[in-house]
């Protein structure tokens, strides 16, 4: 008997046959078995020949579906499996999952936007729109949590690091200045840093007892931060999305290098406003360079 031979049993069909009436290859269903996305009804012990019945062809078509959208086979099978149980959570699954391509789309779209500008030499127009100043900050004494990080987790990292310091600070004496992330070294999809997360603090002695005893899961540690001059610009909450928050930084790149400014320690993102509070027009960080 070939593999493409039909079985005595009406209600089975060869993998051919099935593969015809799904209008997918034997190659896709051999996958799809070999992948727990769609097992054969019944496999021959003695040819090792995949049998599927009429009734898998909803399934396997779904599968099929669902793959023109890219979707990761993970995925695929938590959306199927939902659907034999609950049409409603699976579809509800398929639609976070489209959401998170949408908006992963809409950053990649404003990226390459970013980056026709520069490549089109109209970076000095693009940096035009940030204003650049320095301030003095003095030495502060910072409760801090470091991590290595890839660029997609990053604001994640950020929002829940601070709001943990800040959280710890109020126990210690209270929190003494805006909060802020330093990073000492490259964080994007390829390089993790590592990012720190930085909250002035009023009572070291506190800190130090706050971080010796529940802060050892995070690295929490408490050190001085030395007083810098900053050269830093002031951007809004939508700003701060990736690839804007990359114009300001280089705004301010820029603007130290007419001015023969060098750099004094690694770059930060100062946030001194309430995220939660402000609207995307809302100034609430300095994206600076300690400078000298």
């Amino acid at each position: 008997m070939t593999e493409d031979a039909q079985v005595d049993d009406d209600d089975l069909l060869t993998i051919g046959a099935f593969a015809a009436r799904a209008r997918l290859s034997p190659k896709a269903l051999r996958l799809y078995d070999r992948l727990g996305l769609l097992r054969p009804a019944h496999v021959d012990e003695v040819s090792g020949y995949r049998y599927y019945r009429a009734g898998q062809i909803g399934r396997a078509r779904t599968v099929a579906l669902l793959r023109q959208l890219d979707m990761p086979l993970a995925v695929v099978a938590e959306v199927v499996a939902a659907a034999e149980r609950d049409g409603g959570a699976a579809a509800e699954r398929l639609g976070a999952y489209w959401a998170g391509v949408e908006a992963r789309i809409a950053q990649q779209r404003t990226l390459a936007e970013f980056l026709r500008g520069r490549l089109s030499g109209r970076g000095v127009e693009m940096y035009g729109r940030f204003e650049v100043e320095t301030v003095e900050v003095p030495a502060q004494l910072v409760l801090t949590e470091k991590r290595h990080t890839l660029a997609d987790e990053l604001p994640a990292w950020i929002g829940a690091s601070l709001g943990r310091l800040e959280a710890a600070a109020r126990e210690c004496g209270g929190v003494t200045g805006a909060p802020f992330v330093v990073y000492h070294s490259e964080v994007s999809m390829e390089s993790d840093g590592p990012a720190e997360s930085c909250v002035p603090v009023a009572d070291g002695s506190a800190a130090r007892a706050w971080a010796a005893e529940r802060g050892r899961a995070w690295e929490t540690a408490v050190r001085v931060e030395p007083a810098r001059r900053l050269a830093y610009t002031r951007i809004t909450k939508a700003q701060v999305a990736h690839p804007q928050i990359l114009a300001a930084f280089e705004a301010v790149e820029a603007w130290m290098k007419e001015r023969g400014l060098e750099y004094d320690g690694p770059c930060r993102e100062v946030y001194f406003a309430d995220w939660d509070a402000a609207g995307p027009d809302d100034p609430v960080c300095d994206v600076a360079f300690p400078v000298r």
